[in-house]
């Protein structure tokens, strides 16, 4: 069962969900489903910091880059926030990670900020301005801060 998983991972997925579908409990390869709910579950909270990434990156270029403001940037603000509300939609229990994902894409923001905009890392509050809930208000949009470019 494990070198079908090895080898053809998608006749081994196929093979088990039959096997799980026909009750077949005792010839499932349990272990190695177990691995990949846990791993599909990590995948919907990497999807959640990734879209919070983003939506960051923009919000610290719209405060930071005020004179280089782009509807391009304003519809990738927008569209992120639609995309996460729809992800937590889909995935209620990510609501319980948003102190932790919010802390992560900050991070990621704030270096992709700083090779985006090469404003030193610096120039960049250490922690994130912005609450989740503010970030997330159709009507948010941060003011230029002082010595924005």
């Amino acid at each position: 069962m494990s070198q079908l998983y090895e080898e053809d991972y998608y006749g081994w997925a196929n093979e088990q969900a039959a096997l799980l579908r026909a009750g077949h409990l005792r010839a499932a390869d349990i272990e190695n489903i177990a691995e990949e709910i846990e791993s599909m579950g990590k995948g919907e909270k990497r999807e959640l910091v990734n879209r919070l990434t983003v939506l960051l990156l923009h919000l610290l270029k719209w405060q930071f880059q005020a004179g280089k403001r782009s509807k391009i940037w304003q519809i990738t603000i927008r569209a992120q926030r639609t995309q996460i509300a729809r992800h937590l939609a889909e995935n209620p229990s990510l609501k319980a990670k948003l102190r932790q994902a919010m802390l992560e894409a900050y991070s990621d923001a704030t270096l992709e900020a700083e090779r985006e905009t090469e404003l030193p890392e610096t120039a960049f509050p250490a922690t994130c301005p912005y609450a989740f809930e503010m970030a997330m208000q159709s009507g948010f949009w941060p003011e230029p801060s002082p010595g924005a470019v």
